[in-house]
């Protein structure tokens, strides 16, 4: 039974930090019922708006611009990376972040040390991600090694905790907290019926990824990176269920945008009683109500993605065209490494002849002709990306993809109309 649990805090602080901070005295944290077995009642409201959710995100990976959607939702989550990595100032350009993300691969200059660390927290989750989502079963060893991963850098964070940890109020004590999650010694059993219940498939997909990723922030396992994780798990339930494949949807990021109605909604999924009683029915009703309404959103917004992205190809093929009629030169072959270089583009906005040498398996003399022929024809700029490196890159995608994250945090996706509510990257030029 879900209920809330007294304790007792002894604070061992003398001094340093204003008397509010040393306080001892009574609080509550909160034990959910187990996930695993537990019956759910949805009603035929809820049933019509999952259903929708579930059709929407299906919907997403077939079509026209299928591939290039799936390129493009990596970037997606820079700006959970940003926030992540608790970068100060300026967020770095897409083009700065895609610099970096390349010179994983390639020896390059011409990023910034925040471009570095966000490109690094990218590979992270989609590596972390695409590992979780292919595993024939996943224990709490895989979602701990995740978030191992994820804070390499923050050793002391690593592995389940075995402290007391709580959201909001002061850092000293959980006394004023706004929500304080179950006692460390819970937390191991609670995330072996997590994991169970991730295994299997008592649920429909989106069901399930909501009541995942909410018992998880309620268990909070870890003493940093319970978002990282938890958002990471909502994306592996997706492509585990076969809802999603490569893409990634953005719904973390309407989450995030929404803050209020999330936190309202996880506020209602803790609820006091039987997961059968009334409170526990209506409890995670509220929950997947908020979560499927996000869902939707976020299909919403991936599909505007998708018909960007397919009017910047035409245009694409418009430019190519014309600039190759203007040279006097013949239809370009498919076969050839500037058709291939602009089919791969939205994948790889960010690019050198060593790339093309390497993803497309063509000379460097074809790939230096097919950066250049596509430069020509305004579809690539270029500039130094260190000694003797040449990287280009194709301003459509980036800024695509920059006005796709400034949209994602509006909380009317026009950020004319509501500004960004988090930090996002400059508007385009």
């Amino acid at each position: 039974m879900a209920h809330w649990e007294g304790a007792y805090w002894h604070s061992d602080v003398a001094s340093g930090v204003p008397r509010r901070d040393r306080r001892s005295g009574p609080y509550q944290y909160y034990v959910p019922d187990r996930l695993t077995g537990s019956p759910l009642t949805t009603g035929p409201d809820l049933d019509e708006l999952l259903s929708r959710a579930e059709r929407a995100v299906v919907s997403l990976n077939s079509g026209p611009g299928a591939n290039d959607l799936a390129h493009l939702s990596r970037f997606l989550i820079r700006s959970e990376a940003i926030a992540s990595s608790r970068i100060e100032g300026i967020a770095p350009s897409a083009r700065q972040v895609a610099l970096a993300e390349l010179a994983q691969e390639e020896d390059l200059e011409g990023f910034s040390a925040q471009a570095e660390l966000v490109a690094r927290n990218m590979t992270l989750v989609r590596d972390a991600t695409t590992r979780l989502a292919a595993a024939d079963r996943i224990s709490v060893e895989d979602v701990v090694a995740v978030h191992d991963a994820l804070l390499a850098d923050d050793r002391h964070h690593l592995g389940l905790r075995t402290l007391q940890n709580w959201i909001g109020g002061s850092y000293q004590h959980p006394i004023d907290a706004d929500f304080v999650p179950p006692a460390p010694d819970l937390v191991g059993d609670l995330m072996t019926d997590l994991v169970q219940y991730l295994n299997g498939a008592a649920h429909a997909p989106v069901v399930q990824a909501g009541l995942v990723h909410a018992q998880f922030e309620t268990i909070h396992p870890f003493t940093d990176g319970n978002g990282r994780v938890g958002r990471a798990l909502i994306h592996t339930t997706l492509t585990r269920r076969g809802l999603t494949s490569a893409s990634v949807l953005p719904v973390s990021l309407v989450l995030a945008t929404f803050s209020d109605e999330y936190v309202r909604g996880l506020s209602g999924y803790r609820y006091v009683g039987d997961a059968g009683s009334t409170a526990g029915i209506t409890g995670r009703q509220i929950w997947l109500v908020e979560f499927a309404g996000a869902v939707l959103k976020a299909t919403e917004q991936a599909e505007t993605l998708r018909e960007d992205v397919t009017a910047v190809r035409e245009d694409w093929e418009h430019r190519l065209s014309t600039f190759r009629s203007s040279q006097g030169q013949r239809r370009l072959r498919a076969d050839s490494a500037t058709a291939r270089v602009l089919e791969d583009l939205p994948g790889t906005p960010v690019l050198t002849a060593a790339t093309v040498e390497r993803i497309h398996g063509v000379s460097a003399m074809a790939a230096g002709r097919a950066l250049g022929e596509l430069e020509e024809a305004g579809i690539l700029k270029s500039g130094s990306a260190g000694r003797r490196r040449r990287a280009y890159w194709a301003p459509d995608v980036l800024d695509l993809i920059t006005a796709t994250e400034r949209r994602l945090a509006s909380t009317r996706f026009d950020t004319r109309a509501s500004s960004p509510n988090r930090q996002v990257p400059a508007r385009p030029r």
